[in-house]
């Protein structure tokens, strides 16, 4: 479990980045966020969401300086899995707090979903920073993997920012709300996989 100390550590950094350089900050943060670097988008994007709110910097720009970033580190973990394989992956995964626990799951998330999966878990905390290293290890369809994958990326980016600008100076009470985050995403991935249920059903109909 990560102690209360490195959690503010991490939060001073990203806040620290954030406040001298600006969106090219919010850029590289998150591309170390999906490339497994534990810091978490939790505190970078209500920040951002936060300068927005003062009128420091602007939403759209930080949305997309975001979602870029998701991506660039996404391909990066991407890339990974397709190079190293699961067995390299699992010994040295340590280093980045990656656990054998978490990539079965992603696994096992990705064979049961398939490629949209890459889209779902974007919005999942528990396994979008893991999902694109079974996506690679499987070589997935390097087009589809960037269009799910920056199609999560802006959903999840806007929600984070819109709290922060919703929160205000209050930003850092985001933990408080998170169960209502939880809950939006919750319906929201229940209303895509009812839609692609019946895409489904439509087409073996036809057939």
């Amino acid at each position: 479990m990560v102690s209360a100390d490195i959690i503010n550590n991490l939060a001073n950094f990203v806040i620290q980045t954030i406040s001298n350089t600006g969106y090219l900050g919010i850029f590289a943060l998150m591309v170390a966020e999906s490339a497994l670097i534990p810091i978490p988008s939790e505190i970078i994007m209500p920040f951002s969401g936060y300068l927005a709110s003062t009128g420091k910097l602007d939403p759209i720009l930080i949305i997309l300086a975001g979602s870029v970033g998701n991506l660039v580190g996404s391909l990066i973990a991407y890339i990974v899995g397709i190079k190293l394989g699961r067995e390299v992956i699992l010994k040295y995964g340590k280093y980045v707090l990656l656990k054998k626990s978490h990539l079965d799951w992603t696994e096992s998330f990705f064979k049961k979903y398939g490629d949209r999966s890459t889209f779902v878990s974007r919005l999942l905390p528990a396994i979008r920073t893991y999902i694109s290293l079974p996506a690679g290890i499987a070589k997935m369809n390097l087009k589809k993997f960037a269009i799910y994958t920056f199609a999560g990326s802006i959903i999840w980016s806007a929600m984070l920012t819109y709290v922060g600008v919703a929160l205000g100076d209050e930003w850092t009470k985001i933990r408080q709300y998170s169960h209502y985050i939880d809950i939006a995403v919750i319906a929201g991935i229940i209303v895509v996989i009812i839609i692609i249920v019946k895409k489904r059903i439509g087409s073996t109909n036809n057939n």
